[in-house]
This record gives structure tokens, sequence and C-alpha cells, in this order.
């Protein structure tokens, strides 16, 4: 079965269509760069020209850089504040004439590493943390989802995790990928210490390159790089149609 998976990122709007039962694209990812500003106006017109891409007319999942509750935005870190209160599923839904499931990109990112990657039946305590403009953290418990942990958001001497640690941040401070891994390895410790968990997978844009810096990680949790690397948004987010 197809479904149109959509991943809402800081710099862009992805998508392609998934196969639900194998997680695999069946057509190739599309991307649209993120507007600026990122007003709900102008990423709704941008995620219909990714469905009109697609000339889709089935359910939409889509990932979204917010903590998400019923399809109502509840926060903004990486998008305009316009957004807060706006419900996202109904906004796109009518927009597009598709009924779409509106969900946190990292808690999509996870359903997918939890299926189909290298979280597959895993049925400890498991966080997939995505490292991309921002930093995002999805928890599960024996296979089960807990939505909305904006870990990124954690204080760490008075600075906010993702402006210390993220992707972006590397990139704009020029840092070198061994001392970008040593702000990450503080961060990885934050996380042990608040919630012990059994397997940590390292996922986001920045998975393209883990052969950069993943040898730099250093934790007394089990990591794992993500198997299903920037793809996992939209294959997750086409998951999560599944409750339509």
């Amino acid at each position: 079965m197809e479904i149109l998976g959509v991943d809402i990122g800081g710099s862009g709007i992805k998508g392609a269509l998934v196969n639900i039962k194998t997680g695999e694209l069946t057509a190739a990812r599309h991307r649209i760069p993120t507007p600026m500003p990122a007003t709900p106006k102008s990423v709704t017109e941008t995620v219909v020209k990714l469905i009109n891409h697609f000339k889709w007319s089935g359910p939409v999942g889509c990932g979204f850089p917010a903590a998400i509750s019923k399809g109502r935005v509840r926060t903004a870190s990486n998008i305009d504040e316009k957004w807060i209160e706006t419900e996202a599923s109904a906004l796109f839904s009518e927009a597009s004439g598709c009924p779409t499931v509106v969900l946190n990109d990292a808690d999509a990112a996870g359903l997918a590493e939890m299926k189909f990657g290298a979280g597959k039946n895993h049925e400890g305590v498991v966080f997939v943390i995505t490292i991309g403009t921002g930093l995002g953290t999805a928890a599960f418990s024996k296979g089960h989802l807990f939505p909305n942990m904006e870990l990124g958001h954690l204080v760490m001497d008075d600075v906010i995790a993702e402006h210390y640690a993220s992707d972006a941040v590397r990139k704009n401070e020029n840092l070198s990928w061994k001392k970008w891994s040593k702000r990450f390895n503080k961060y990885l410790y934050e996380i042990e210490q608040l919630f012990w968990p059994d397997l940590i997978i390292i996922g986001g844009g920045a998975s393209k390159k883990q052969e950069k810096f993943f040898h730099y990680l250093s934790s007394n949790v089990e990591l794992k790089p993500a198997q299903l690397l920037n793809e996992a948004g939209i294959i997750g987010a086409a998951l999560a149609t599944q409750q339509l």
C-alpha cells in the first residue's frame, strides 16, 4: 500500500511515496526549500506543491518540527511563531484536499526506525535522536512511542541543547567533526543520566555523514546509526496515516 510521506524541516520540505508494508520508497524523493519566513501560509503552499508534484490524491502523513497535539501545533522553535495553536492537520487537509495526519518530525523518524530500521524488534527503552537544524528526540518503551519528547530544548550549562550541539551550529561555527562530537557527547550524557535508555539511535540529516563523526561518539549506552538515514522522517510520516 502506497502513502505519501512528507518531512518538513528547517531547510527543506521533502516527500516521497512509501510502501508502508516494506518501508521502501516507491518514487524518487522530491525536495523543495523551506520558505522563509516559514509561516502557515507559505509552508502550506509548499506542501501543496509537493503533493501536486506526485499527482497525489490519497492520505498524506506529515512530520512537523514542533510538538503536535491532536493535529495542533504547540511549539515553534525552527518555524514561524504564527504556527502556535494552528490546526496543522486541518490546514493541510483543506488546502490539498487530501486527508492529512501531522506529527512531530522526530516521532515520525522514530516510528520508521523502530519498524524497519535500527530499532526493529527492540523491546527496551530506545531513544532516536535526529541531528539537523535542531535536535529532535523520540522515545520508545517496549515499542510504544511517548510523543513530543522535545529534548533538544534541554538546558545544558545555561544553553539550550540544540543551540549548542545541532548540525546547524556545527556549520555556523565552522566546528570540526571532532570538536562538534565533544559537544554532542555532553548531550548524550544528559540523556543517559535522565532516562537510562538501553539503546540510542542517531539519525537525522547529519546521519548521511556518519563516517565523519560516529567513531568520536562516547556513551555508556549502546549507540547505533540510523539505518533509514534521512528518509526515516518520510517513511514514519507515511506510517502515521494508519491512524486515519
